[in-house]
């Protein structure tokens, strides 16, 4: 079954952008993969980090894409952490960079994702 993490909230504090998670179990023994794909269907990002059994799933909903997009710009570091448990995302804004020059006009991510990508990451 796959595992995912879902984040309540964001705080941004000395340049780190903090996803903070109540679901710390699976933050444990986790490790950061460095990829991030995308979820057309639940419009979201999608962080990938592994243990030793499995992958696990980090939702970046676009409830939060506006800090994403502050940390993009200011290529700030990304962690998610939950009580005394966090786990830096490796490579995070040159995938999350990519993956958005990826969606731009491009249907195959479907019209309305591509709209809502657009719209945050992209305007001015």
């Amino acid at each position: 079954m796959r595992k995912i993490v879902q984040f309540q909230h964001t705080t941004y504090e000395n340049g780190t952008l903090y996803l903070h998670t109540d679901q710390a179990d699976l933050l444990q023994d986790t490790s950061a993969a460095g990829q991030i794909i995308a979820d057309s269907d639940r419009y979201a990002f999608v962080y990938l980090a592994e243990n030793e059994e499995e992958y696990i799933y980090l939702y970046l909903e676009e409830s939060i894409w506006p800090e994403l997009k502050k940390a993009l710009k200011e290529k700030a570091t990304v962690l998610a952490k939950s009580g005394d448990h966090s786990l830096e995302l490796d490579q995070f804004t040159e995938e999350l960079e990519y993956l958005v020059d990826n969606i731009e006009g491009n249907g195959n991510y479907g019209d309305e994702m591509v709209k809502k990508v657009e719209s945050v990451f992209l305007e001015k």
